[in-house]
């Protein structure tokens, strides 16, 4: 079983393996909070791309919150599963409070992780969406939808590891361009097994890592 020392040599390992490759669109490199962002900032770094954070929130099914009928995302994106909200019944009263709710938590977070900088316009541009690992790829799913909600032109998946059946749902995506990821090993079960240092990443980190970027773009 391959092992990752920690994040930031993952994603050297990751950034590798878009050394020689080409894009027609500006890219820009979008980690997903908070464990793929400093995966995210070592493939920025060799790709000289502008790094972002891609915060999304699931929007759960009433009495069934594990159940998503929908996502959103900065800039005021949402997706909907129509079949999931028509299923369940869900009135559109509750769907504008559920999204409320949600949506207030998505700008706490956004506020703790970029400060007052505003998200990069991903109109035109190839999205690459990185994180530490994909186990069900629930949220790099949602994560996939929203980037295209917001105009992107392309969108890769980038991960040092991930569950085969994931990332093959991942790739066979309507707005999924392409899947990068260094090994997808049978019998997977956790993304922390394959790292010797899978230590929680912080805010303060997450923050640190985007001001850097800022200041170097």
């Amino acid at each position: 079983m391959e092992h990752f020392s920690n994040r930031i040599e993952a994603g050297r390992r990751l950034a590798a393996a878009f050394a020689d490759r080409e894009f027609e669109e500006p890219v820009v490199v979008l980690g997903l909070p908070r464990g793929g962002v400093p995966v995210a900032a070592e493939v920025a770094r060799e790709l000289g791309a502008p790094l972002d954070v891609l915060v999304v929130r699931k929007l759960g099914v009433p009495g069934q919150p594990e159940v998503a009928m929908g996502a959103i995302g900065e800039r005021g994106a949402r997706v909907l599963n129509d079949d999931i909200v028509d299923h369940g019944r869900v009135s559109s009263a509750q769907l504008a409070s559920i999204e409320l709710r949600e949506r207030a938590e998505l700008e706490a977070r956004v506020a703790r992780f970029r400060g007052g900088a505003g998200p990069i316009d991903l109109e035109g541009r190839t999205a690459i969406i990185v994180d530490d690992g994909i186990a069900t790829g629930a949220t790099a799913r949602v994560a996939c939808a929203v980037a295209h909600a917001q105009g992107a032109a392309r969108i890769i998946v980038a991960t040092p590891v991930g569950a085969p059946e994931s990332l093959a749902e991942l790739a066979a995506l309507p707005e999924v361009d392409d899947v990068v990821c260094l090994s997808a090993p049978g019998g997977f079960m956790a993304v922390g097994m394959h790292y010797v240092d899978f230590r929680q990443t912080t805010d303060d980190e997450v923050t640190s890592l985007l001001e850097a970027s800022r200041s170097t773009g």
